[in-house]
């Protein structure tokens, strides 16, 4: 098996997929198919609550938040009137559920009856995540990133971007946001406690950046361009400098690091989940898995990847596909948990 090893260099190296792929059994099985309900179009962003075994998928056609029992693999709920719902987070020691609609709110809910808590206004929403360590959501939305009290919704700050801002990516331990700008093409280093911008790392290897993961314990970002150079780039976060890319398919939308396997997972449009590591001095995709068109959704959590796939030909409605990272860690749960 191959790594992700800590790798700087001065000059940005530009590598290509693979010609010979491994089998992707060595990487990701799938265990099962999770269906949903709802119309034709694109899935956008879920969220995994891993004590509670449920998955919040985000049934961006549908206008609604699906609840998902990740025990009995079955829809349970839809929160509906959620308009172009785009984003989603789950708050464990709260039990609270944060939503970002493009229709212009942030919402969020009551993990246990699924009733309203608040709702703030936060035109063009997108993408949202929680910092349990200061109880604070933070939200995307076009050229703002706002930071709002977890239980009040209350904004407490905003921070205006120079460009819309997509993925972002909290360092709790180092009191950073990683946010990935469009127009600008770069990521935006914000100071959490300062509310301020700090630094900025260009993007130049493609055209724009939109999901965002991290290595935090060897200072690494890798940021997904998913159209006209479709390509992850990788960032040192100490120098803010590309040091390597890998040419993937296009319309990536998500990218999670998989921290005990060293690996990287990427969901693109593009009818492909690939697998990335790090072989020699090199990143490649190592393995590539077939996925429904639009599919480029998905979110990683404790060993088991889920996957948003649209609604297609002969389905009587949109479905999760569940993955289990290989190998296997010991003292993994089983497939019918979230890892």
């Amino acid at each position: 098996m191959n790594y992700l090893n800590v790798f700087v260099t001065s000059a940005a190296l530009v590598i290509s997929a693979s010609n010979v792929l491994a089998d992707s059994s060595e990487y990701l099985v799938a265990t099962k198919t999770i269906p949903l309900k709802g119309v034709t179009g694109k899935l956008d962003h879920l969220a995994v609550d891993s004590k509670g075994q449920r998955l919040f998928v985000c049934n961006k056609p549908n206008n609604t938040l699906d609840i998902v029992d990740l025990k009995t693999g079955s829809l349970v709920k839809q929160i509906p009137d959620q308009g172009k719902v785009s984003g989603v987070t789950y708050a464990e020691d709260l039990d609270m559920i944060y939503v970002g609609n493009g229709a212009g709110f942030c919402n969020a809910f009551n993990g246990k009856d699924y009733s309203l808590i608040f709702s703030t206004p936060a035109a063009g929403a997108d993408n949202v995540h929680y910092h349990s360590g200061n109880k604070m959501v933070y939200v995307g939305h076009d050229e703002v990133l706002s930071e709002l009290d977890a239980k009040t919704g209350k904004i407490n700050h905003a921070f205006a971007l120079p460009g819309s801002v997509h993925g972002f990516k909290i360092d709790k331990k180092a009191g950073k946001i990683y946010a990935v700008l469009t127009k600008a093409s770069l990521i935006a280093v914000l100071d959490i406690a300062k509310h301020e911008i700090t630094d900025k790392f260009p993007l130049t290897l493609s055209d724009a950046g939109s999901p965002i993961a991290q290595d935090a314990d060897n200072g690494l970002l890798f940021v997904g361009c998913p159209k006209m150079k479709p390509m992850v780039v990788v960032f040192d976060t100490k120098t803010g400098k590309e040091i390597a890319s890998v040419v993937i398919p296009a319309g990536i939308d998500d990218i999670h690091f998989d921290s005990k396997r060293h690996r990287l997972y990427a969901s693109c449009s593009d009818s492909a989940l690939v697998v990335i590591e790090k072989v020699g001095d090199k990143y490649e995709v190592v393995a590539k898995l077939e996925t429904p068109k639009d599919s480029r959704t998905c979110v990683w959590s404790k060993g088991t990847l889920y996957l948003g796939v649209p609604k297609h030909e002969g389905k009587d409605g949109p479905e999760v596909r569940v993955y289990e990272a290989r190998p296997v860690v010991e003292g993994q749960p089983s497939t019918t948990q979230s890892n």
